[in-house]
């Protein structure tokens, strides 16, 4: 591997919000783009969004496609997400969302209850895309 291809670079969109605490949105390796955690974050107002889980489950792909767009990739290109959800009771609903964002394309994922996210969301998603 050459000294080029294992350059870690940090990316960023101003059309979300910056983050909050000590991270990056994405980080980009070689042809891989790391998405950290997003919450259900209003991309103007920077707020949490206090909807159902449908709409900050949407909300939430939504800002991960972003930043994916902004870093010259797209959803298509998503190969593993990593969901944390306030309450398993929610997963399908959840799914729903998940099945209708992404359509056809199917990655790789995990899901995994916890017993509260920070702002009370309900839910935050993470992501690894290839460029």
């Amino acid at each position: 591997m050459s000294r080029k291809d294992s350059r870690i670079k940090e990316l960023f969109t101003p059309n979300i919000p910056e983050p909050r605490g000590h991270y990056s949105q994405a980080v980009q390796f070689n042809d891989l783009i790391f998405v950290s955690g997003q919450l259900p974050v209003n991309p103007f107002t920077g707020e949490p969004i206090k909807g159902d889980i449908e709409e900050q489950t949407l909300q939430v792909l939504e800002n991960i496609e972003t930043i994916l767009k902004d870093s010259g990739t797209d959803r298509k290109k998503i190969l593993k997400t990593t969901a944390y959800i306030s309450d398993i009771s929610h997963w399908p609903r959840v799914n729903e969302v998940y099945r209708k964002f992404f359509g056809k394309h199917k990655p790789a994922r995990a899901v995994v209850p916890v017993t509260g996210l920070h702002y009370g969301v309900l839910i935050e998603i993470e992501a690894v895309a290839a460029i």
